[in-house]
């Protein structure tokens, strides 16, 4: 009687342990793998300079591919109406961080104007990632960009060779005092200074981006000046509003246009030779990365606290190879 007691006694507490173990598995199994099934779940914020300019919607695309991909992220994307107010991204910030966002990917209007709202974020440990445009601060995780101070080095050296290296021309920028433009600008008029004394620009205007703006302005500086040699036009709205004007005043070819960026109406502007050469960025790869860089960080990895994502020249000799390749996202 007394051996059947304990040998009771051994299964029973076998038993016990044994629960135990598949317990320590059952936990072990739900919180294995960022992916899995029933796992956290993370909500980014993505927050760009606009919400229809075909870059930004690249920017969209990347992030929110690479969120599916990771399978327990969701992007929520917000832009501002007017792309000239960094109020209202301000504004978009603060909202993220009263919704306690997991995440923050912004695009900034403004490098000074939101750095206030950027270190807020940094403060309540919300990761943020900097895209495309810098913020004045090192708040920050990753700062995915363009190098477009080297961009527009090559753009003013490809066209000063467009024009023989003398003549006048002008510049159509979008947004005074906005990181990357100013990058794009000055990087541009330190190659024209330095390394082209027969290049005389003209005129630096703002189209803030409106495609219709910068056809104006081109018009008018035409007018101005008629023995206008070049364009550099510094975004995809610029660009494509310089092309039309060119085509209007039958300038095609005669006055050489190199601009920034890749849409369908950039590459119609080359195929159609108002366009002789657009710097392309690679903004789908700037979201993807993006999101990739605050999950990582989320989930306690180094990140890359600086990623030059690089710079494509297109012309008409290279577009189809282009827009058919790794760049046609």
């Amino acid at each position: 009687m007394l051996r059947r007691i304990k040998l009771m006694s051994v299964l029973i507490t076998a038993a016990i342990l044994f629960s135990f173990v598949l317990a320590g598995c059952g936990g072990s199994g739900n919180s294995t793998g960022a992916n899995a099934e029933g796992g956290k779940k993370y909500n980014f914020v993505l927050i760009t300079m606009d919400s229809m300019d075909q870059h930004w919607l690249s920017v969209k695309r990347g992030a929110e591919e690479k969120a599916q991909e990771l399978g327990n992220v969701t992007v929520t994307f917000r832009a501002p109406a007017d792309k000239t107010d960094p109020g209202e991204q301000v504004r978009m910030v603060e909202d993220a961080i009263n919704q306690k966002a997991d995440a923050i990917l912004l695009a900034p209007l403004d490098a000074e104007a939101l750095k206030p709202v950027v270190e807020k974020a940094a403060d309540a440990n919300i990761p943020v990632i900097i895209i495309d445009s810098p913020v004045n601060t090192d708040k920050i995780v990753s700062f995915i960009a363009t190098d477009n101070i080297k961009a527009a080095q090559i753009a003013a050296d490809t066209l000063a060779e467009l024009i023989g290296k003398k003549g006048k021309i002008a510049i159509i920028n979008h947004q005074p005092g906005a990181g990357t433009a100013m990058m794009r600008e000055n990087g541009f008029k330190e190659v024209i200074k330095n390394k082209y004394p027969d290049i005389q620009i003209v005129t630096t205007q703002y189209s803030m981006g409106d495609k219709t703006k910068a056809m104006n302005q081109a018009l008018d500086i035409m007018t101005a000046n008629p023995d206008l040699a070049g364009f550099y036009a510094c975004n995809e709205g610029s660009t494509v509003g310089v092309a039309q004007a060119i085509k209007q005043r039958n300038a095609t070819g005669k006055i050489k246009l190199v601009g920034f960026d890749k849409s369908q109406d950039t590459i119609n502007a080359i195929n159609e030779g108002m366009l002789q050469a657009t710097m392309v960025q690679n903004p789908y790869k700037m979201g993807s990365l993006g999101v990739q860089f605050a999950y990582d960080t989320l989930q306690g990895k180094e990140v890359e606290k600086k990623v030059d994502t690089g710079v494509t020249v297109i012309t008409k000799e290279n577009v189809e190879e282009i827009i058919s390749g790794s760049l046609s996202k």
